[in-house]
């Protein structure tokens, strides 16, 4: 599945943010990596798409990862918080993005 086969609209909102965290920064510099959060029923397919699509950027490969959502407590009662999805998009060599940037 290519780019023009896919519908614009829905690449467009398939990458919901990047993913900021320790691990997240530790991967982009060790691996050249890109961890992003994405709807639940994205694929790998959809998200290289949306990626290339999106920053300009030729991608390698894509992991994805199924996150479970934390249980948290409001005194007695017991919540739990909606499960999401993790990319780690991998990008070809001297390929970079920028968030700090602001692009």
């Amino acid at each position: 599945m290519n780019a023009p086969v896919m519908k614009q609209e829905r690449l467009m909102q398939v990458i919901l943010a990047p993913q900021i965290s320790e691990k997240a920064t530790f991967i982009a510099e060790k691996n050249e990596q890109i961890v992003l959060r994405v709807v639940n029923d994205a694929t790998k397919p959809e998200v290289k798409a949306a990626v290339e699509l999106l920053f300009k950027v030729q991608v390698e490969s894509v992991q994805i990862a199924n996150m479970k959502g934390k249980q948290k407590r409001f005194g007695r009662t017991v919540g739990r918080r909606k499960d999401w999805k993790k990319a780690f998009v991998c990008l070809k060599p001297g390929q970079e993005i920028n968030f700090a940037a602001g692009e």
